[in-house]
């Protein structure tokens, strides 16, 4: 029999043109392999409805066509279940899929989901809420609530937000408490990676490992404006954790307290009032891997 598969589209995802897709996966997807159904999302959180839709329909296999955000849909629509995700990169960034390897070229990608090789990966959660690649509640947080408001998607557009939007942002105070450690910390940025990178290759955690079972907490403290060109260097060469200004630590569970209720999941802000507790749920879901 073949393996059900259902592509999951996000038309907007990345700002990226997808009209030719239908067309690419006719040519390129082992068709004696996989039956195979598209459907383009219409809104925000549709893709989780249509991911809970494609498992109650048995679908073997959830194809997640955009960037991070549309990956956290559908991944949290998957937890629980033994249904595989899979990856075709369209977003700003691509974080998850490039920490896997998943080629950036979509006929390549395809390739990939006929070889069929999978693999479990860590999650993590996050109150109610699930994060596959990274979450923040810093600078960061704030760019993607700047960024959703913007009609450019895109890395330009996100490159644009970070530099109208840093002069004017001031690092906030945080309680954190990590397998039971207690430190408080002013933070520029404090991020909670499962992978290494938000993605384009800039590595804020270069230690984290989709399959640790570990947390990597990232703090950058404040610093001086001129240094950012250096320290944005140090997320590309990988060296971000050497520098005075990052503090890097691992763990399984993070609690949070903080002033702000601004963070992002996967790139997508949300606001969370009450404090945070962040988990590590080991091999939470199957996805398919070079």
């Amino acid at each position: 029999m073949k393996i059900k598969i259902v592509f999951i589209i996000n038309p907007i995802a990345g700002g990226k043109n997808k009209n030719h897709f239908s067309k690419v996966i006719a040519s390129h997807l082992n068709t004696s392999k996989f039956e195979y159904e598209l459907i383009q999302t219409e809104s925000e959180k549709h893709a989780y409805e249509l991911t809970k839709t494609a498992i109650t329909n048995g679908a073997e296999v959830v194809v997640a066509v955009g960037g991070d955000g549309t990956i956290n849909e559908i991944g949290s629509a998957l937890i629980g279940s033994t249904c595989t995700l899979a990856i075709i990169p369209y977003g700003s960034g691509n974080g998850l899929a490039r920490s896997l390897k998943i080629p950036m070229n979509t006929i390549q990608a395809v390739k990939l989901i006929n070889q069929f090789k999978t693999a479990k990966i860590d999650a993590a959660k996050l109150n109610e809420h699930y994060f596959f690649n990274m979450s923040g509640m810093g600078f960061d947080a704030h760019i993607s609530h700047v960024f959703a408001k913007d009609k450019n998607r895109g890395l330009l557009g996100y490159v644009k937000a970070t530099f109208t939007e840093l002069k004017n942002y001031r690092s906030k105070n945080y309680e954190i408490i990590i397998d039971g450690k207690t430190l408080k910390e002013d933070a520029f940025i404090l991020s909670v990676a499962n992978s290494s990178q938000y993605g384009n290759e800039a590595h804020i955690a270069p230690r984290a490992q989709l399959q640790d079972g570990l947390l990597d907490l990232v703090i950058v403290k404040p610093f001086p404006l001129y240094l950012m060109p250096l320290l944005a260097l140090r997320m590309f060469l990988k060296t971000a954790d050497q520098s005075k200004y990052f503090i890097s630590l691992q763990g399984e569970s993070i609690l949070i307290n903080r002033t702000n209720n601004v963070i992002h999941l996967d790139g997508e802000p949300k606001l969370v009032n009450e404090n945070m507790l962040i988990q590590i749920l080991v091999k939470a879901i199957n996805i398919i891997v070079p």
